[in-house]
């Protein structure tokens, strides 16, 4: 067949879907959870988590934890109780956290000082400018290269865009190569405004998620590491200076 592009909206697909019919998509964990909610009763359900934020919540969890795990937990629980409970705690302990991307790889990054008290649940992670997403949660410790991380994020973005879309086709394929350039410290400080700007250009812009998804982990990057990124510049530039010193000599 031919390759899957997105279409543009509406109609959506409760409307026209599939052979042109109404179509309900439902993900798999939603219909799951459906028996239990009629035999318990939907008040049952609701009674986890808070406001706006009841039920349960498939929370995959990976990275730098000495049990990564599937679990289901019930909505608005602490991150730092999630991993403590759940995984035996961070690698190396709760103060070698560095960062955790809590939703999947399309939601940005939050530092360990947030990771101390949020919460995990729609509204919480909204506050803290990141989301629950997929609620895939990446925990990194102090011995992540945070930058080389997210540009990992970048070039698989890069890979995946279908080309349709203009500001996603060529937007990515631009942060993939700065991205790579933060990451040796080979970039100009004037390239992280750049960068940040690009993404602001593709996020919105596009007919699918797919070019937002791309742009979020960037801005959150740059939001909380930007004086690491900024260091990483200024010694690679130093040490270009020092190189070009000694070959004057």
């Amino acid at each position: 067949g031919k390759p899957g592009k997105p279409r543009l909206k509406p109609p959506f697909p409760a409307n026209a879907g599939l052979y042109g019919c109404p179509t309900t998509v439902a993900n798999v964990e939603t219909v799951s959870v459906c028996p239990t909610i009629l035999r318990r009763g939907p008040e049952w359900f609701s009674s986890f988590g808070r406001k706006n934020n009841a039920g349960t919540k498939l929370f995959c969890i990976g990275g730098h934890v000495n049990n990564p795990i599937t679990v289901e937990e019930e909505m608005s629980i602490p991150l730092k109780e999630l991993l403590q409970k759940h995984c035996k705690d961070v690698v190396g302990g709760w103060d070698n956290l560095l960062a955790v991307i809590p939703g999947g790889a399309s939601v940005p990054v939050l530092t360990a000082d947030i990771c101390d008290t949020v919460l995990m649940d729609f509204d919480d992670l909204k506050a803290n400018r990141s989301g629950l997403g997929t609620a895939a949660v990446t925990v990194m410790n102090k011995q992540t290269d945070i930058v080389k991380a997210i540009a990992r994020l970048s070039a698989f973005y890069e890979h995946e865009s279908c080309g349709q879309c203009t500001p996603c086709r060529e937007g990515t394929g631009w942060m993939r190569k700065i991205m790579d350039r933060l990451v040796t410290g080979d970039a100009e400080i004037k390239e992280i405004d750049m960068l940040e700007e690009l993404s602001y250009q593709i996020e919105g812009h596009t007919i699918c998620a797919l070019g937002d998804a791309a742009a979020w982990p960037v801005q959150g990057l740059i939001r909380a590491f930007r004086p690491e990124i900024e260091l990483r510049i200024m010694k690679k530039q130093k040490g270009k200076l020092i190189l070009d010193t000694n070959g004057n000599h």
